[in-house]
């Protein structure tokens, strides 16, 4: 019995801490489980939102794109635009575009915000465009080294458009962030700066959820975006002349137009024991260019200057580029087209090039 008393303290004090400890390893769990649920809660608050002028099932949603802080924004593109064949066929060409321009570098792409967000292909394509080489690591895996490799290629980029007028629609945030927005404006202003040799979907826009946090709670609102406009305003020449009023509004007169334009250019190639059937298609390699001038001017073109059959496409802008220096030696100003654009089977482009040679050498025999 006199054991009782002398257990009996010693053993309180051991029960009270056990106590203790359960007790706050309970508040802890409790405490986890709540921040867990706020989280798991505000990312369903964002998906509702998103979701909610939608169907919830076509929306792909990250949860980094619902945890927000306050007043700080995200943008995403509508899926329903995202299945728009125009959205699809711009993505199509621009990658075609890119995997032609680095074929030599064994570099292809297949997706643009997950090949394109760290700067290693942006900086092989502006080195291969602009013919220059840039002074960044070649391979980075940091994200800090990433983003400085993209600062460094986008400060590049923006010291080419800027001059001529580029909007800069991107940042190395967006860029880094797999902006699909961001990439497209960039890779649009660099084909059309470069003149790369793709025709490229006119008029599209896409539907783009923007989502901000305001106030603790997240607001959506849907804008338009445009990507591509025409091929004459995106290349900057914003005048139109009457070949932009004969297409839009007389297309009736333009077989009347080509026929002139064909007895003209035949009435000089002939001479040479050649006929030309199709204005569109039959100046394309830029050789009865080169040809029709040396016989308005009457000179011979030696024939080491363009190449007589060209097989490439960049011999054939050669050849129309050679034309065009030739025009411009004659006297007329620098053609509006280019050379691309020629080469591109383009009609408008052609005839503007032909009307300039017929208007002042309408009456060379």
């Amino acid at each position: 019995m006199s054991a009782a008393p002398v257990r009996s303290p010693t053993l309180r004090p051991h029960r009270m801490k056990k106590e203790e400890s359960f007790l706050g390893k309970l508040g802890g769990t409790l405490a986890r489980k709540k921040k867990a649920k706020e989280v798991s809660d505000l990312q369903e608050e964002g998906k509702n939102a998103i979701n909610a002028p939608m169907n919830p099932s076509t929306v792909d949603i990250h949860p980094e794109d619902t945890l927000l802080e306050e007043n700080e924004e995200r943008t995403m593109i509508d899926p329903n635009s995202k299945e728009d064949p125009k959205f699809k066929e711009l993505i199509k060409v621009l990658i075609d575009w890119i995997n032609d321009v680095l074929v030599e570098e064994r570099i292809i792409v297949k997706q643009l915000e997950e090949d394109l967000y760290d700067g290693q292909v942006l900086q092989k394509l502006l080195e291969k465009l602009a013919d220059r080489k840039l002074n960044v690591a070649e391979v980075t895996q940091s994200e800090i080294g990433q983003k400085q490799k993209l600062q460094t290629v986008l400060e590049a980029v923006h010291d080419l458009l800027r001059p001529h007028g580029w909007t800069i629609k991107w940042n190395v945030d967006s860029i880094h962030g797999k902006n699909l927005i961001s990439i497209l404006h960039l890779l649009v202003a660099l084909a059309m700066h470069f003149r790369a040799p793709i025709r490229l979907p006119e008029h599209v826009s896409v539907q783009v959820v923007v989502v901000r946090k305001r106030e603790g709670l997240l607001q959506t609102t849907h804008i338009s975006e445009e990507l591509t406009t025409t091929t004459e305003m995106m290349m900057g020449r914003f005048e139109r002349d009457a070949f932009d009023t004969l297409f839009d509004h007389a297309p009736d007169k333009l077989s009347v137009v080509k026929k002139s334009l064909i007895t003209f250019v035949n009435k000089h190639l002939n001479k040479l024991n050649l006929e030309v059937t199709e204005l569109e298609t039959q100046f394309a390699d830029g050789v009865y260019l080169v040809l029709l001038m040396g016989l308005l001017e009457d000179y011979f073109v030696p024939l080491h200057n363009f190449y007589l059959t060209p097989e490439s496409f960049d011999q054939k802008v050669h050849n129309v580029s050679f034309a065009f220096e030739l025009m411009q030696d004659g006297g007329l100003k620098k053609p509006k087209a280019r050379p691309e654009d020629v080469v591109n089977l383009d009609l408008k482009s052609t005839l503007r090039v032909l009307y300039n040679l017929f208007t002042k050498y309408k009456n060379v025999e």
